[in-house]
Formats: C-alpha cells, sequence, structure tokens
C-alpha cells in the first residue's frame, strides 16, 4: 500500500468502495494527505480507514472537513448523492473531484457547475480515461489536422461485467432512480473521449436496450446515432451484459486519413500507409499487472490514469497547470447534456432530439 505524503494537499474521500480501491491509491501517488474517509455506517467506515491506514472515520462531510483541515474531496458516492456531497464540500471552499456520471441530469450538473465557479475552487469529473496515451495521440492527431477534415466515427463495444445477474456489481448501476444505468456508469466515459477528440453533440438518436438476463432495471446496453457540432456523424454503442471475450472499436474518418484505436495503441492510416503514433514520454503512464484480488479485477485499467488524472488536479490546485487537460464540472455538464437527450430520444421511440446546451 502506498503510504501517504504528509505534505501534500489535506484531502478527504466519500465513498468507502470506489474511493478506497481506486481514489486512495491514486491521491496517495498523487501526492495528496488522506486525512478521513466519509461513509454512511460509522462502523463500516472506520473499519475500512483503519484497514486502508487512514486516520479519521466520518460519517458527516462537513465535520470531516472541518476537524481535518482538508481543502479537497473526492466524491465516489453513487450519483444521486453527489449534488449533496459537492455543494457541502463547496460551502467549505474546497477543491472537488466527482466521480462520473456527474449528477442526475443536466439541471442538477449545471446547478453544481454554477455554485463551483461562486466558490472559486479547482473542479474535476473522474473521467480518467481521457488520460489514457492513446486517447491522447488521437484527440492530437484530429486536433493537428492528421487525417483531414474528420467526417465519420465509430465506437461500438461488447463487454460482460453484467452479463450475469448473479455477479456483484453495485447497486445504483441498475436503478434509475439512484442515477443509474450503463448510459452513466460507462457511457459517460464514451461522451467525454468523443467531446475530447471532436467537440460538442448537436443531436441524436438513441436506444436503451437490456441485453442480460434481466428484468424492470436501468438498461444495461445503449446505442446512439448522433451529428456532431462540426459535422461529423457518428455511431455509439456498448453493451455489458454480452457473454463471452471482450470485443471493441474505436474509429475516426477523415478526408485525408483514419485514426482508431487497438489494445492500447493509436494509429493512423493515410496515404502513406498505416502506422502506430508513437508515446512521448510525458505521456506515458506507470504500467501496472492485473490483481489478483477478485474485487480488483479492472485496477490495472482504472488506477493508472486515475494516478495522472489526480496528478493534474493537484497541479491545477497548487496554481500551475496541468500538462493534460482533464475533465471539469464543465465536461461533468455538457456530457449530462448528452445523457439526457438519449434518455429523452429513448423514451420517445428513438425520435431525433437536439442537445441542449450545443452550439448554435
Amino acid at each position: 500500500m502506498t503510504q501517504p505524503d504528509r505534505s501534500g494537499p489535506r484531502v478527504v474521500i466519500v465513498g468507502a468502495g470506489h474511493g478506497c480501491r481506486v481514489h486512495l491509491p491514486a491521491l496517495r501517488a498523487a501526492g495528496f494527505h488522506v486525512v478521513g474517509l466519509v461513509g454512511t455506517d460509522q462502523t463500516r467506515t472506520g473499519r475500512a480507514a483503519e484497514r486502508h491506514g487512514i486516520a479519521h472515520a466520518f460519517t458527516d462531510l462537513d465535520a470531516a472537513i472541518a476537524q481535518t483541515g482538508s481543502t479537497a474531496v473526492t466524491v465516489a458516492s453513487p450519483p444521486h448523492t453527489h449534488a449533496g456531497v459537492v455543494l457541502a464540500a463547496l460551502g467549505r471552499g474546497c477543491h472537488v473531484l466527482c466521480e462520473k456520471p456527474f449528477a442526475r441530469d443536466a439541471a442538477e450538473a449545471r446547478m453544481l457547475l454554477a455554485e463551483a465557479g461562486k466558490a472559486g475552487i479547482v473542479h474535476a469529473v473522474g473521467n480518467q480515461m481521457r488520460m489514457n496515451p492513446e486517447r491522447i495521440l488521437v484527440a492530437r492527431a484530429i486536433a493537428e489536422g492528421l487525417i483531414g477534415e474528420p467526417r465519420f466515427i465509430t465506437i461500438a463495444q461488447y463487454a460482460g461485467l453484467v452479463a450475469d445477474p448473479g455477479a456483484r456489481r453495485p447497486g445504483w448501476w441498475f436503478d434509475a432512480e439512484a442515477g443509474g444505468g450503463w448510459l452513466g456508469a460507462s457511457g459517460s466515459h464514451m461522451i467525454d473521449m468523443v467531446r475530447s477528440w471532436l467537440g460538442e453533440f448537436v443531436s441524436l438518436s438513441a436506444s436503451l436496450p437490456i441485453v442480460s438476463e434481466r428484468e424492470r432495471v436501468a438498461e444495461d446496453s445503449f446505442a446512439i446515432r448522433f451529428a456532431m457540432a462540426n459535422g461529423v456523424e457518428g455511431i455509439m454503442q456498448q453493451t455489458g451484459g454480452a457473454w463471452g471475450p471482450y470485443a471493441s472499436l474505436f474509429r475516426v474518418a477523415g478526408t485525408r486519413g483514419t485514426v482508431w484505436l487497438d489494445e492500447g495503441t493509436a494509429w493512423i492510416a493515410d496515404r502513406s500507409g498505416a502506422r502506430p503514433l508513437p508515446v512521448p514520454p510525458e505521456l506515458e503512464l506507470v504500467p501496472m499487472a492485473p490483481s489478483d484480488d477478485p474485487r480488483k479485477p479492472y485496477i490495472h485499467i482504472e488506477l493508472p490514469p486515475s494516478i495522472r488524472l489526480c496528478e493534474a488536479w493537484r497541479v491545477a490546485i497548487e496554481g500551475r497547470a496541468a500538462g493534460v487537460p482533464f475533465a471539469t464540472f464543465a465536461d461533468g455538464l455538457a456530457c449530462m447534456e448528452v445523457i439526457d437527450a438519449a434518455r429523452a430520444s429513448a423514451s420517445a421511440g428513438g425520435a431525433l432530439v437536439a442537445v441542449r446546451g450545443a452550439p448554435g
């Protein structure tokens, strides 16, 4: 276990599940001093804090901040609790890193962004996957015109994370009233990636099916056809309920070339042929082997970019420029606008819906 750096910014984690599994090691690796853990049950939270070497356990965030002198808070509780937790942190003038999906809907996200602006703090959203080198390289290739004018994007994924109804997964993933559903739990990462590559969504048509052997729960899959402000047409679909090996396609075609992802590597093809895009040293992440702990099957995927996100957040808190832009509450709002539009479209049988807040 990474030991705390007591010289770094003092931070409290809200949420003992994802908070202890991912936020805690990422924060410590980034130089934060984790001084408190906030949960809903004092006994369980106390045990988790002791197990992970966190000095204090609380069930009240305001008390946690006051007693520990923290200047930062990370939020890893279920999405329906985010607003109350974030507002409590902002009320104490704390910098905030909030997990995705950022809020229950865009209206709530808009309110949180406004309050964060009034508080004058550094805010971030837990879309850590945009910190992966291959995703940054695709964004740069598009921005630098290496594929000409982008015209078409396809994202398709088959995953089995929730294929087995008996597998132990966070309850809110399947509870629409708790802000759940695969669109928010996983689709928020996809939406953030598309936006970081291509800009803003303007319209979409969506369906939100259930693929696994479940009934009367929030969706475990999504299929979205969309248009971007820059004219790009796209398809984004993913299921978490498919048995069998993981399969994916991430590809953007432009007038003079195509970029895509293949097993953690960014590739480009143009008149000169196909070639991988080299990763500059400053973008490299610390590699991590898969864990033998059955409670952490994806930690080798989650943790390295989470460390980079926390490093960038700390740099921003200290008033320095982050090397790679991280997702902020403004990005969280933009993502929720897309999610709201997708839910509205699905409720209307796949009708074309404009994305609120889009340019023009």
